[in-house]
């Protein structure tokens, strides 16, 4: 079995509040979530800022295989929304 993680931090320009923030944190999240991927999504860093945020992504597979179409179509689906910019993304696997 594999886990593989994948960490996104993300530039929101748009945001000027806390309050905005999550709200298109939120919409995010459940764009990711709804998306059939089969993965965990969670704010981790950057709890306070309002234009910064990473967002961590993890995925389990018992072959491997996959993880990079998975991982392009996260950053598809980021890209697509257009409120966050992706400015470094790091990926670990276990």
């Amino acid at each position: 079995m594999r886990l593989t993680l994948i960490t996104y931090h993300l530039y929101l320009p748009e945001c000027h509040s806390l309050k905005e923030k999550r709200s298109v944190l939120k919409g995010l999240k459940d764009k990711l979530k709804s998306s059939r991927l089969n993965i965990s999504v969670a704010e981790v860093d950057h709890l306070d800022l309002w234009q910064r945020s990473t967002l961590a992504v993890a995925m389990i597979s018992t072959d491997g295989k996959g993880f990079d179409k998975v991982a392009g179509a996260i950053d598809a689906l980021i890209a697509g929304r257009g409120r966050a910019q992706i400015l470094r993304t790091e990926r670990s696997e276990y």
